[in-house]
């Protein structure tokens, strides 16, 4: 920013506005022929005044009773005209739960909950300050800023190598011969504000100490309040030895707060504060103050300047390698009884050393209790067991805004733009990755939490709760949560649009299956299968909605098939036209998308939804026909000719959708004219043949689904056959897992478009793994097939 908006921390002194009295009013002597004459009319002005007065008493009266009147009547107007796909679910909400105020709410208040940067830190409310971590990283001799996690940065590691998911967590990142080890510590004390204080211990080490610009590393920590409170500087001059005090503030939420740095080394401390109220972009606006500075003063150095009442301070902390820093956040100061020293002590140095190395410990201790591996794999696959957990709890994030909804083109609602916005809604969620997809995906987040819930049953709660609470009227759930600009800015535009008549695998039902058994046999404690009942009691009424809406939206054109709605029967780039609401994406589907299609994998996942519905209604004993309804409706998509008729291929012994599909597409060039008729190449589908209804024949995961949902008997023939395919390395199977289509495919490892490389057309998903070996371990509990099932689990297994 430029002006006089920017002025130095020295100048930041607020002035208060002087206060200019009055002048009292004269009293003037009335005129005496004036008064004679009032008093004559004494009496009729009586009764004039006494009138107005009742006049106007009415007059406001009936003004409230008609604006009463205008706000009820309109309500129920705007309500018949906001469309139904942008109306919540009328029920009580989940996260209203007793189960999920109080303690509960309060100990996951602040965490890690910004997996799309390296290390930031929020709080769970919609306007929250939010912390985290910039650097200036070294590559080919050129200096980069790291702060959102891209692949693009090339850093040879990055993540959490421990995380609990609520109060500790320590990450290593690898940076091109720079090592950064971050810990982030929470921590609740007599004296601390709402959700407690926080500290982070950030270790800078290098490999490459004869490298001039690795010798010095510059790390740059900010605070940002997105509800646009002003934060205020300690001092004018930042000097840590004599003052560990960087920023500090007050909030509705935690009180007073101070944010500190506490290091042995010498450290160099410069400082930018910004006015904006955006926080996307803050890695731009740095990059922008340092570039000021190089090419004005030849420094690489924030400015120390700031401006006007910034709302964003970013702490330049720079120093010779290898040095170590520690950064407490503390809430609930300015009160006699805050204990600052105190706290502030057990967040640094040598007593927060003590505190990672319990937790650390903690976490090894509680990752065997919950999985037991010790005495089952190497200490290499122990390390990575930590990891896969540590990252999946640290990469969850809290997310706040509107989803941008797509109107159908036959809509009644007026709109300039092509999206009504959805009502505005948090998650709280974990995320398919922190640098491609750092947001919500609704079938990904089912997978997730067969591992979350294992580790802690009141997060997987709290996750599902907030995922359910997103349903609309109709039942159905976005499945793409796209909330706030932060998670905005990583979505390429043509991905934004959430459509109402596409779906997402019900994999929240995988979890909630495994939680109705678990329950039934009295895996949890006491108190655990309390929370756990109480959660499903409230969540079946949304369960049910979303079940209904599958199975009325998605329903094929014969009893008990399905199909994906959203393919895109028009296009003329894509090879095969993507099916992104199953989850599989490219996964080759019928040539010809049509209504007439079947899709074996819905169809299955129709059936789990059906037989976890069934389990609810046992557990509760409903006694309204709906144990019935599900448990016949699980009858009939788990009757194994009904599907054999529909999606067998006997000559492989495997499963296909149905279709209207043609083997003969190619992609070709041509030539077509682009703007100002420029001509310009592009890659075209062609068709070399009239396309028919068939089974759509791929062998690759979705031919598996009937196997991985234990459908088919284990003495049937076909069992083998679907061994055979598994096992086989000229089709599926590979040293590192089932690929996801068969080498036999004509579609195998092909590009969709010029631009989609293969994603579902061979690489190796281990989410769909995990389904083939837990089918794999059910059909090894002894049947015909049994020494052959067991070798081939065996072998997934390693």
């Amino acid at each position: 920013m430029s002006g006089n908006g920017r002025r130095s921390a020295r100048s930041r002194i607020k002035s208060s506005a002087d206060v200019d009295e009055f002048d009292r009013r004269r009293n003037s002597k009335p005129d005496r022929e004036v008064r004679k004459d009032r008093i004559g009319d004494h009496s009729f002005i009586r009764i004039l005044n006494v009138n107005i007065k009742a006049l106007l008493g009415f007059v406001v009266l009936a003004f409230f009773i008609v604006l009463f009147l205008i706000l009820h009547l309109m309500k129920p107007v705007e309500d018949a005209q906001r469309p139904r796909v942008v109306t919540p679910f009328p029920a009580p909400k989940i996260m209203d739960l007793p189960q999920f105020q109080g303690e509960h709410k309060e100990s996951l208040y602040w965490g890690t909950y910004r997996p799309q940067v390296y290390l930031g830190i929020r709080a769970r409310t919609p306007q929250s300050l939010v912390a985290g971590l910039m650097w200036i990283g070294v590559k080919d001799g050129r200096y980069f800023m790291r702060h959102v996690c891209q692949d693009s940065d090339e850093l040879s590691t990055y993540g959490w190598t421990h995380h609990n998911g609520r109060d500790y967590g320590h990450q290593v990142l690898i940076d091109h011969g720079m090592t950064l080890a971050t810990s982030f510590l929470k921590s609740k004390e007599d004296g601390s504000g709402y959700g407690g204080d926080w500290t982070v211990r950030i270790d800078v080490k290098s490999e490459k100490w004869n490298e001039e610009m690795l010798r010095s590393a510059h790390l740059f920590f900010y605070l940002a309040d997105e509800d646009g409170n002003a934060l205020s500087l300690s001092g004018d001059i930042l000097d840590i030895r004599e003052n560990s005090l960087l920023a500090l503030g007050s909030r509705m939420d935690v009180g007073g707060w101070q944010l500190h740095l506490e290091s042995v080394d010498d450290l160099e401390v410069h400082y930018s504060g910004f006015r904006t109220p955006h926080i996307h972009n803050l890695s731009d606006l740095v990059q922008e103050s340092l570039g000021e500075q190089v090419r004005k003063f030849g420094r690489l150095q924030l400015p120390d300047t700031s401006d006007n009442s910034p709302n964003i301070l970013v702490f330049q902390i720079s120093a010779k390698v290898p040095f170590k820093i520690d950064i407490p956040f503390l809430s609930g100061t300015g009160l006699k009884s805050s204990r600052v020293e105190e706290r502030l002590n057990s967040l640094t140095g040598t007593s927060l050393t003590r505190e990672l190395i319990e937790k650390q410990n903690e976490f090894d201790n509680k990752f065997e209790k919950c999985f037991n591996l010790t005495s089952k794999v190497d200490s290499e696959s122990l390390i990575v067991g930590k990891a896969a957990i540590g990252n999946m709890l640290g990469g969850i994030g809290y997310f706040y805004g509107q989803s941008k909804i797509s109107l159908p083109k036959n809509n009644n609602f007026k709109s300039h733009d092509n999206f009504i916005s959805y009502w505005p809604a948090e998650l709280y969620t974990a995320v398919p990755s922190r640098s491609f997809f750092p947001r919500g995906f609704l079938w990904d987040e089912g997978f997730h939490q067969l591992l979350i819930w294992r580790w802690d049953i009141r997060i997987c709660l709290d996750i599902i709760g907030h995922w359910l609470d997103l349903m609309n009227i109709d039942g159905w759930i976005p499945r793409e949560q796209i909330l706030g600009a932060e998670a905005l800015s990583k979505v390429p535009e043509e991905f934004v649009l959430q459509h109402p008549t596409n779906g997402n695998p019900p994999t929240l039902f995988l979890v909630l299956h495994d939680l109705v058994s678990s329950l039934k046999r009295n895996k949890f404690t006491s108190m655990e299968s309390n929370e756990i009942s109480s959660f499903l009691e409230r969540a079946f009424v949304r369960l049910e909605a979303w079940f209904q809406w599958f199975n009325t939206t998605q329903s094929g054109n014969e009893m008990s098939s399905y199909f994906w709605h959203g393919r895109d029967s028009t296009t003329t780039r894509e090879l095969n036209p993507k099916t992104l609401s199953s989850g599989l994406d490219d996964y080759p589907r019928a040539s010809h998308p049509s209504g007439e299609e079947h899709h074996v994998d819905l169809r299955c996942w129709m059936l789990l939804a059906a037989e976890c519905m069934h389990s609810i209604t046992e557990l509760f004993r409903k006694e309204n026909g709906l144990e019935k309804e599900y448990g016949s409706t699980a009858k009939l998509l788990s009757d194994f000719d009904i599907l054999n008729q529909m999606h067998l291929d006997k000559a492989h012994g495997a499963y296909f959708d149905f279709g209207n599909h043609t083997e003969k597409v190619r992609l070709s060039w041509k030539e077509v004219r682009a703007g100002n008729n420029y001509p310009t190449r592009e890659l075209v589908r062609e068709t070399l043949e009239k396309p028919e209804l068939r089974l759509v024949p791929h062998i690759g995961y979705v031919s598996l689904f009937p196997f991985m949902e234990k459908i088919i008997p284990p003495e049937s023939w076909i069992l083998e056959k679907q061994l055979d395919l598994i096992s086989n390395r000229s089709t599926l199977w590979t040293d590192y897992g089932l690929r996801s289509l068969s080498k036999t495919s004509s579609l195998y490892m092909k590009r969709n478009t010029e631009h989609d490389p293969p994603y579902w057309r061979g690489p190796i998903w281990m989410n769909m793994n995990y389904r083939i070996l837990s089918a794999l371990h059910h059909y090894s509990q002894g049947n015909i097939y049994l020494e052959k099932q067991t070798k081939t689990h065996k072998k997934l297994s390693y």
